[in-house]
């Protein structure tokens, strides 16, 4: 695990500020910033003062032999382990409206721009609570914002009393693309190419058969959540048995799942985008799906930082 990653770890779970980590470590705002831009490395005694941090918010001891994915799984599971069957994450978001506001703008914001939106964070909060109109901003957008809200917000709800299955999907879908597509909430009856990608979709006369068979999948117990979950992702975005949206809504069936499993919602950040779609198309093509899961490890983590 490199220096960047333990550093990036501590403060995702500490909460601590660069500011405040820097005060931490009893070195200088600017210092701790080149550690973590890999513009310089830690001398001896600062690299054990980070690794005692990093066994202090991780509880673990980086001297195993476990990889650095099996690192953040393990941390994952210890965040976890503080939020039981009475009070889960499922049920401190939906009574938090500050942590579930929060956790709607990253997410609308982050997987509108992975798709092409052009909405800044502070605009898609002006039109998603303020219900503001941008004169300098195509209809279109307006839409996609409050439609993934109101997507979100219905599937938050959703989850309190049931499990995913394919209306639940169909539903997220119409929700969506409500007022954008002519058949929103309808399987694609035609076929399509994702742009960009010489990953191979699924024929449209399958995509039914496909789904139902997904949906069985997703709701089997596992151990690995986290492989569970991306291997799910990797192979509803190949299906993409939609016309338009099927990252955005792969994206919610990937955070339904977590849920369920006590995880919060992932968030893959705009500025990840080519990594995620590089990663993506390794584990389609490759049926390697390891940088994925760090990709999902890592924006899980960032959701913890939200709720705590």
């Amino acid at each position: 695990m490199t220096i960047q990653e333990k550093l990036q770890i501590i403060q995702k779970l500490s909460g601590l500020s660069q500011e405040n980590l820097a005060h931490e470590l009893h070195v200088s705002f600017a210092t701790l910033n080149s550690w973590i831009n890999n513009r310089s490395q830690p001398h001896q005694k600062k690299l054990q003062k980070i690794n005692d941090l990093f066994t202090k918010y991780t509880k673990l001891d980086l001297g195993d032999d476990q990889d650095n994915l099996n690192k953040k799984e393990l941390i994952l599971a210890k965040q976890t382990s503080q939020y039981t069957s009475n009070k889960n994450i499922l049920t401190l978001i939906n009574s938090r409206p500050d942590v579930r506001d929060q956790f709607i703008l990253s997410a609308t914001y982050n997987t509108n721009r992975l798709e092409g939106s052009t909405l800044t964070e502070d605009e898609t909060a002006a039109v998603i609570f303020r219900n503001q109109t941008l004169s300098n901003k195509h209809l279109i957008e307006h839409l996609e914002a409050k439609n993934h809200q109101t997507s979100l917000e219905f599937l938050l709800k959703y989850l309190e009393k049931n499990r995913i299955n394919e209306e639940l999907i169909l539903k997220l879908h119409s929700i969506l693309m409500n007022g954008i597509l002519d058949n929103a909430g309808l399987y694609r009856n035609h076929g399509v190419r994702i742009v960009g990608s010489n990953v191979p979709t699924a024929n449209h006369i399958r995509i039914p058969d496909l789904m139902r068979e997904l949906v069985q999948e997703i709701n089997q117990k596992t151990k690995d959540i986290i492989r569970q979950v991306t291997q799910i992702h990797s192979k509803f975005e190949q299906i993409h048995p939609f016309s338009d949206g099927n990252g955005r809504i792969g994206r919610l069936i990937l955070s339904a799942m977590l849920i369920l499993s006590n995880l919060p919602p992932v968030i893959i950040q705009a500025r990840e985008k080519e990594l995620y779609l590089k990663y993506l198309r390794k584990s389609q093509l490759k049926n390697d799906f390891s940088d994925l899961e760090d990709l999902v490890c890592d924006a899980i983590l960032n959701s913890f930082r939200i709720i705590n």
